[in-house]
């Protein structure tokens, strides 16, 4: 099986070394871009499984990149940004990032991240039953979901949510739980959630502002609320 490539857009180039190194020595292909315009045409000429991209690039910057990719992929990208405000994490997610570390970071952390965004977004060899709600459909081996027929365009974050909040229908949730058992972090930005619910919302639901499945839950957090029995 060929090894995983995973696109650096980074403008920094001792980070794009310690990046290179750590990546590649976790058995990854890296390939490395260091301005907005350049990771573009990288990812254009590759066929990245990963992206790693700085916000803070010359030419185009990354939030931007961010959102160009989103517009044909559902590759999963996880932001570098040294700007540690809530607002500009937020920002990112909202762009359709799966994930994000503030810098400065380690670099072993961003690698089992990386690792851990791989596995996810990678069909997987199993026969488990597709979670079926009315006409939404969850075909978890080959992660993909539909509703009414359509497929849905999703990352590999936001489909990992729906998936489980699916499959526990009718539980509160809390955002920390959701940060634990669907990100796997310890410690992390309830905002996340809140951003890849908002999204999911937009995918699913008939009136985004007015949500029947995925319910807010105050002072908790959210649950999912069957509309229908699947066949």
């Amino acid at each position: 099986m060929p090894a995983k490539c995973v696109l650096v857009i980074e403008d920094d180039p001792t980070t794009r070394d310690v990046l290179r190194r750590y990546l590649t020595r976790a058995g990854l292909d890296v390939i490395e871009a260091d301005t907005g315009p350049g990771g573009l045409d990288a990812f254009a000429r590759a066929c990245a499984d990963l992206v790693i991209l700085d916000l803070m690039l010359p030419g185009i910057d990354g939030l931007d990149v961010c959102e160009r990719i989103r517009r044909t992929s559902a590759v999963p990208i996880m932001i570098l940004t040294a700007l540690g405000s809530e607002s500009d994490r937020v920002v990112g997610l909202e762009q359709g990032a799966d994930d994000y570390v503030v810098k400065p970071f380690s670099p072993r952390e961003v690698t089992l991240r990386a690792q851990r965004l791989l596995q996810r977004s990678a069909p997987r060899q199993t026969q488990a039953a597709p979670l079926v709600d009315g006409d939404l459909a969850i075909d978890l081996p080959a992660r993909r979901a539909t509703v009414a027929g359509r497929e849905l365009v999703m990352t590999a974050r936001e489909f990992d949510l729906l998936a489980f909040l699916v499959a526990h229908p009718n539980q509160a949730f809390r955002r920390s739980e959701l940060l634990a058992q669907v990100w796997e972090w310890e410690f992390g930005d309830d905002s996340t959630v809140t951003v890849h619910v908002r999204r999911l919302r937009e995918k699913v639901e008939n009136d985004p502002s007015n949500p029947v499945r995925l319910q807010t839950v105050w002072g908790v957090g959210y649950r999912y609320v069957p509309v229908g029995v699947g066949t």
